[in-house]
């Protein structure tokens, strides 16, 4: 590693890199849903520590720093993963619509997964405040610190989130349209959802 220079703080870092690299992976998981841009933000977030890591080292929480660092990284690149995500996915063929809508189905089984795919409808901002509120367990001032925020914007976002969170959940729809020929009156999502 080129920015840590010396063999203590390389393995000083290297130590730092191993205890929290779980955590900001499930936050950056539960940021974009998805395990490769889970993945490439954790790789970030240690390169941009390491390049700093002579004053991180000595910090007082130097996690909550790391934290903070993919953050601000999934909300700088949040549009860009999701024009990247809208070029990449099949226009209009019905195999891949009845894919996806197989898909959504069995995510309805697990409520873990049922709950990551409905955190991952929310735009980015809203993500990250319930994640670090209520996932990281953080007190609002320090949510508010990390987003460079008030107080009071992080508790109505907080508020706007949970309901926004809920109505998902409840509604069980898709941004993906179900195929024509699952609709027999009642919306497929509800057939299949669990009771």
């Amino acid at each position: 590693m080129e920015w840590v220079s010396d063999a203590a703080s390389k393995r000083q870092f290297e130590g730092f890199a191993a205890e929290a690299s779980d955590t900001l992976f499930r936050t950056g998981y539960l940021m974009t849903g998805d395990l490769k841009d889970a993945e490439d933000l954790v790789q970030e977030t240690f390169l941009r520590v390491a390049r700093r890591w002579s004053r991180v080292q000595s910090m007082d929480h130097p996690a909550a720093y790391a934290r903070r660092i993919l953050i601000n990284l999934v909300l700088r690149d949040s549009d860009r993963r999701s024009r990247q995500k809208a070029e990449l996915e099949p226009r209009g063929g019905g195999a891949e619509a009845a894919d996806q809508y197989a898909a959504r189905a069995l995510r309805a089984v697990d409520d873990l997964a049922e709950f990551q795919w409905a955190l991952a409808q929310l735009p980015a901002r809203q993500r990250a405040v319930l994640v670090l509120r209520y996932w990281a367990d953080l007190p609002v001032a320090e949510v508010a610190g990390i987003l460079g925020c008030s107080a009071g914007t992080v508790k109505s976002t907080a508020s706007r989130a949970a309901a926004r969170l809920g109505a998902v959940l409840s509604s069980g729809e898709s941004p993906v349209p179900e195929p024509a020929n699952r609709h027999s009156g009642k919306e497929a999502s509800d057939v299949h959802r669990p009771a």
